[in-house]
């Protein structure tokens, strides 16, 4: 492994540049965010929501629990193989929304979404559309690895199975390895496959989280914190696999480390109190926001 990657896990005020496309950045002297353009009591959106060729597209997406109005009107859309990093502090609605894209707020009890989410031109919440097929397009890599009970092949296999992906058993092995060397797993599995997927470490527990998702080929994946429990070694193989995995397929990450969007993404959208305050490119974002709400949290005013 790269060691100048691992120290930016491990030491995230440095500023060496990392593998892949995105560029960290940590304020100095040179990079401080300039003085913020507009207000703290602003709620609209600072920035351009729109890319040129979007798979996903949300428009004025509200999220009520109960009572509670969670999400207030949030538009964005998330490219083809890009990152998109949702930053802001525990409980702005940044999952919530993330939740939203494959409809997994469904089944959370008195949720209620209204607006507007489409993939490739298609609203996911028309009432015609099978939620099943719908999170295959649409994979979900959890803040705690979840691996099945069943073997680590089985945890590959079963999306392909169930999906009807696969018609032959050699078809299925190939795929299963497939998976597991783009989620650079293969090599430390490979003489173990009937051994339990619970077994694995945390780090390679959400590896194979990552190749299960992947087995489906999904248009996009979602991940919600997904080194949130991971050490800085576990955490830096994630984030290279990110990087590669960003060559085909858009990927949205919510994370509480303003380093890691920085580390991955191309574009960062950071949420405040149910409101998407601002997007932009990464580097926009942390160095030159136009959004005092977002100036106070990237400085660490708050958060």
């Amino acid at each position: 492994m790269n060691a100048n990657r691992e120290v930016l896990c491990m030491e995230p005020e440095l500023t060496e540049t990392p593998i892949g496309v995105a560029t960290p950045v940590t304020p100095t002297t040179d990079t401080m965010p300039r003085r913020a353009s507009v207000g703290r009591d602003v709620r609209n959106t600072v920035g351009t929501i729109t890319v040129p060729n979007p798979r996903m597209e949300a428009r004025d997406v509200n999220v009520f629990y109960g009572e509670k109005h969670a999400l207030k009107g949030v538009s964005i859309d998330i490219g083809a193989k890009e990152v998109v990093a949702f930053i802001g502090p525990s409980g702005c609605g940044k999952s919530t929304f993330l939740r939203c894209l494959n409809r997994m707020n469904d089944t959370v009890s008195g949720c209620r979404v209204a607006g507007q989410i489409s993939l490739d031109g298609s609203d996911i919440y028309d009432r015609k559309v099978d939620v099943v097929p719908l999170r295959a397009q649409v994979g979900m890599v959890f803040q705690k690895p979840n691996p099945f009970p069943k073997s680590i092949y089985e945890n590959v296999a079963f999306g392909p199975r169930i999906h009807g992906l696969v018609n032959h058993r050699n078809e299925l092995d190939e795929l299963v390895e497939a998976s597991l060397r783009r989620a650079g797993l293969w090599e430390e599995v490979k003489d173990r496959l009937d051994q339990p997927g619970t077994g694995l470490s945390g780090g390679q527990q959400q590896r194979l989280c990552i190749a299960r998702t992947i087995a489906v080929s999904p248009d996009v994946i979602l991940m919600d914190e997904p080194c949130s429990a991971l050490d800085p070694i576990a955490t830096a193989k994630i984030e290279e696999l990110i990087d590669e995995l960003s060559q085909n397929f858009s990927i949205v990450i919510v994370t509480h480390s303003m380093q890691q969007a920085a580390r991955v993404s191309q574009r960062t959208a950071y949420f405040h109190l149910g409101h998407l305050i601002e997007v932009g490119s990464t580097r926009d974002i942390f160095t030159s926001p136009q959004h005092e709400l977002t100036e106070d949290y990237i400085t660490g005013r708050f958060g």
